[in-house]
């Protein structure tokens, strides 16, 4: 098997992937569930349940807010505390329903059964029912970016989809949730690839997975050869080279059919792919063959110094504390806890923040691995414009973005950068090179949202 890798840029953090071999235990109920409003991208949902209303597990909590949006479904039963605010993974305080948790009553309408269904056994499917069916259930990207699947099924008529590419890279370099789905639900996994694949009416599938998963790419391509041999579809597992970014769309795309993404607006479907990950394979299946919402997802628990790492299946809305505990306890000392991985997880201000959709990862860094050390002048090395993947200049961009020159860093393409931090992370003078692109990003952003606002009127 030919091992692939995207052309531009990446680099090769220190893999500490503790919860490679450890199973997936179902993670305890929590006393009080919190959801989020908006655990999506698009606009937040809206709720239509009320203090005081009783719920089942898989009750509507809050219906799409827009198009570019999600439904969100209880993961619990038991009463609605209030609807207020809580704390998210940003630090603020946003809206979000808050359920006292009584029991686990689930709706009946959910098959509940470990019985694999087979697209053959439901000639009812057509690609608009399945679409139908992903937007009911509130599926949105399981890889942490939160985009409404349902959309990405449903391309421009200037784009013409091709091929679906399962996203299994899971290159940050603790997180194991999606190797542990892989190898833990196979058969669903590729269900769902084919259902994705009839959505989007395409004919070739792809599974990109990095080579420091052979136990996974073996399983699959074993199972691919099962399943699709002698069938209209043809879905070829890729080995991937252990690179970061890989799991970035338009990196994936690059490794995978060699074939560059062009800059915003464009998407991967713009040159014939569509993305999806591989816990939202597992997502649509379940909420196509099993009337199963989206509200538990696989996340993993990890740090070099907890005492029980571990992959759990999670409840979402489930504090975050819930699982630390679970797990040991937060270690001493000096800690700093991410919602994702260390590149590109957010630092969270509480150990309260619930587990949404995107949360792939919680991860603890102890002071050692955490502490940043004091930037110093930038010495021209160039070592962040090799390692950008987007074939930035991020010295250039972050420079202009703390002397807001706003100007400057939209004509060097500062919203291409997908964030993923490459540059500070091979940066040897220190240098908070992505703080201070984020920070030009978003504004740039604004302006453009604003430019385009006033040449509507």
């Amino acid at each position: 098997m030919t091992i692939k890798t995207f052309r531009i840029g990446g680099v090769h953090p220190e893999e500490n992937k503790l919860t490679h071999e450890v199973e997936t235990k179902v993670a305890s109920l929590p006393k009080q569930a919190i959801f989020p409003l908006s655990q999506h991208i698009g606009a937040p949902a809206k709720p239509v349940v009320a203090k005081g209303d009783k719920v089942k597990v898989g009750s509507l909590l809050a219906e799409a807010g827009g198009f570019v949006s999600a439904p969100i479904y209880s993961s619990v039963s038991g009463t609605v505390f209030k609807v207020d605010t809580a704390i998210d993974a940003t630090g603020y305080r946003k809206p979000a329903i808050i359920i006292n948790v009584e029991g686990d009553e689930w709706e009946e309408s959910i098959d509940r059964s470990n019985k694999l269904e087979l697209i053959a056994d439901h000639p009812e499917l057509t690609p608009e029912i399945i679409v139908e069916r992903i937007k009911k259930a509130g599926v949105t990207g399981m890889g942490g970016a939160g985009f409404p699947t349902f959309i990405k099924l449903c391309p421009p008529p200037t784009a013409k989809a091709e091929c679906v590419i399962i996203n299994a890279v899971e290159c940050e370099p603790y997180i194991t949730a999606d190797y542990r789905l892989m190898m833990e639900h196979a058969d669903e996994i590729l269900v769902g690839l084919e259902l994705l694949m009839m959505a989007a009416k395409v004919e070739k599938g792809y599974i990109g997975i990095e080579d420091n998963k052979p136990k996974a790419i073996e399983l699959l391509d074993k199972k691919c050869h099962e399943k699709f041999n002698g069938t209209k579809f043809n879905v070829e597992v890729v080995a991937l080279a252990k690179k970061y970014p890989q799991g970035g769309e338009k990196q994936l795309v690059d490794a995978v059919i060699r074939r560059q993404v062009p800059a915003p607006p464009a998407i991967p479907v713009n040159v014939g792919a569509i993305v999806q990950n591989v816990g939202t394979a597992f997502a649509v299946y379940e909420a196509v063959m099993k009337n199963k919402p989206l509200f538990e997802r696989y996340t993993t628990v990890t740090g070099k110094k907890i005492a029980n790492p571990g992959n759990f299946l999670v409840r979402m809305g489930t504090p975050m504390k819930d699982l630390i505990d679970a797990c040991g306890g937060m270690p001493e000392g000096d800690n700093k806890l991410l919602a994702g991985g260390p590149m590109m997880g957010k630092a969270l201000t509480s150990v309260d923040v619930p587990v949404c959709k995107g949360t792939n990862s919680v991860t603890i860094l102890s002071d050692d691995d955490a502490k940043r050390k004091e930037p110093q002048p930038c010495i021209r090395c160039a070592k962040c414009v090799s390692a950008c993947p987007m074939g930035l200049e991020p010295y250039l961009l972050a420079t202009c973005s703390s002397l807001k020159n706003w100007e400057k860093v939209e004509a060097e393409d500062i919203v291409s950068c997908i964030e993923c931090g490459s540059c500070q992370f091979t940066c040897p003078a220190h240098r908070p090179l992505l703080d201070n692109i984020r920070l030009g990003k978003s504004t740039v952003m604004g302006i453009i949202r604003s430019r385009a606002a006033a040449a509507k009127k």
